[in-house]
């Protein structure tokens, strides 16, 4: 083997002159946050009767994120005004701009919004508080924010605390709470200090708007259903959910010659469209959006539709009537039919292809499932209207290429339009390329429950309802890195259920396990996933 020598050579540097160029430096980077040298009023002043209040700091510092980053306690209906914001200041000065409430303890929370100017080194959670009573008010109640369906929790969740002997339901909707906290950046634990001793009702918001009141559509809420008395030793732990709407249709609008959008809120699953036909209440025919994330319904209307049609909808405790005139568009839907692209991966999953307009009738006789050596395989269908779907059941074989061939006439959809001439092909991979996983659940403290595999794009490859099993088995996935939830299906709908404020009802206790499963191909995996007791 050879070896290669490297020879460095030290030059020296004959020094010309007794002078060295060089950058001036700036000296020691500073890492010390500002510190207060006075306010006026004092922290924690009694007797508070003022109306502005300066603080003054040892160096420059900027106030930034003001408004996301200061907590008023209890708030104020008119913010306080707050200079200088931005720029390099050694002070700032606080003007109210309220009457106060006697014997109430005030407190400030600036968060990380008052930063050393030069190095933006906060002065973290600088409080400032006052009294205008005889004394500082100083009992406290704490806990955690945790997100009841996703496993990571919003930032910036504002907790609230309503007097009990004066609560009602309705405050959370239109007025301000008594005292406040917020759980800020990169955080969930939450602190609400100052407090006076008494019974009181915890709530939290998402609070988009930043009004501390509650927006049902848009905004996610959390609370204790129970009044919790201070001083209290408990920390408490609140599930933050967004709640589902009530059903709420909007007026529909003509998309094609023979389609309509309705526009909706709330869960579509249980609702139902009818047409007037001879005074007789006639389904229609519909399907979710072609955007998946579109509160939107494709209505497909009637063949004999002319003028106009009045559509019926349907659901639970909802009835509405709309009557649409109708008017002849350049263009309607027509039948087309692809291959739906699943992103389960899993290797007995059905072959499905989509439509794009109802189906009607299928003639089996005119599809033929062909493997590789020409073989016909027998298979069934099955249409699902919602998912505009037709999926095909039969045995599958690993190693195997499939042909799907439809004739002409195969497929006719609800405007009697024939379905051309069609050929689809797909292999399936050997058996090896996937893997299994097998759990294994301990302390489990009910049935129902569900248990989700989810792949790394959150999306759900697998689910079973188990009634009361504690081992499962997922057989044939695709490699990859799995996250495994469950939730109790305490309704045993089969599905997860979010809380509702009016009704008192939290959401169904939804558990992420910690731990990501690596399923390899051809490997068979054994974990177990224990709850806490």
């Amino acid at each position: 083997m050879k070896k290669i020598i490297f020879i460095f050579t030290v030059i020296p540097v004959l020094c010309i002159s007794c002078a060295k160029r060089g950058m001036i430096s700036g000296g020691p980077k500073d890492s010390i946050a500002p510190v207060i040298v006075k306010s006026s009023p004092k922290n924690y002043e009694t007797n508070f009767s003022g109306k502005t209040i300066k603080i003054d700091f040892s160096e420059y510092i900027k106030v930034k994120d003001i408004n996301k980053q200061l907590i008023v306690s209890p708030p104020m209906a008119k913010t306080p005004t707050i200079v200088p914001q931005g720029s390099a200041s050694k002070f700032i000065s606080i003007t109210l701009n309220e009457d106060l409430k006697p014997n109430t303890t005030y407190s400030f929370n600036f968060g990380q919004s008052i930063t050393d100017y030069n190095e933006g080194i906060p002065y973290s959670q600088f409080k400032y508080v006052f009294s205008t009573g005889a004394f500082v008010d100083s009992l406290k109640v704490s806990g955690e924010i945790q997100d009841a369906f996703e496993k990571e929790t919003d930032e910036f969740v504002t907790v609230m605390l309503y007097e009990a002997a004066t609560y009602n339901d309705s405050l959370v909707y239109k007025n301000k709470p008594v005292y406040i906290s917020n759980t800020l950046e990169k955080n969930t634990k939450f602190t609400i200090e100052n407090i006076k001793e008494g019974n009181y009702y915890l709530v939290a918001l998402k609070d988009k708007n930043n009004n501390y009141n509650y927006q049902a559509k848009s905004e996610k809420i959390a609370f204790r259903k129970e009044k919790i008395t201070i001083p209290s030793d408990s920390s408490f732990t609140l599930k933050l959910f967004a709640e589902k709407n009530e059903i709420k249709t909007y007026t529909p609008t003509i998309e094609s010659n023979n389609k309509l959008f309705l526009g909706y809120e709330g869960d579509a699953s249980n609702m139902k469209l009818f047409y007037k036909k001879n005074n007789i209440e006639t389904p229609l025919r519909f399907a979710k959006s072609a955007n998946k994330k579109s509160d939107t319904l494709q209505v497909f209307m009637p063949k004999e539709a002319k003028d106009s049609i009045q559509i019926i909808v349907k659901s639970e405790n909802y009835l509405k009537n709309y009557m649409v005139k109708l008017k002849k568009l350049k263009e309607a839907d027509s039948l087309k039919i692809t291959l739906f692209a699943s992103k389960k991966f899993q290797f007995n999953e059905k072959l499905s292809l989509e439509t794009t307009t109802p189906i009607k009738k299928i003639n089996s006789e005119k599809i033929f499932l062909r493997k590789k050596d020409s073989a016909l395989v027998s298979f069934t269908t099955e249409i699902n209207d919602f998912e505009q779907q037709i999926s095909f059941d039969f045995k599958q074989e690993e190693n195997e290429k499939y042909e799907l061939q439809l004739l002409p006439g195969a497929i006719e959809d609800e405007y009697n339009t024939l379905s051309d001439s069609l050929k689809f092909a797909f292999d399936k991979g050997a058996i090896s390329d996937f893997g299994n996983l097998k759990l294994r659940l301990k302390n489990i403290n009910r049935f129902p429950y569900v248990v989700q595999i989810l792949n790394t794009s959150g999306d759900i490859v697998s689910e079973k309802y188990c009634s009361k099993e504690t081992e499962l088995y997922f057989e044939a996935i695709q490699p990859s890195n799995y996250q495994v939830r469950l939730f109790y299906d305490d309704n045993q709908n089969k599905i997860w259920d979010s809380g509702n404020f009016k009704a008192k009802l939290q959401p169904e206790e939804m558990i992420y396990f910690p731990v990501l499963i690596d399923v390899r191909a051809n490997w068979d995996v054994d974990q177990e996933l224990e709850l806490k007791l």
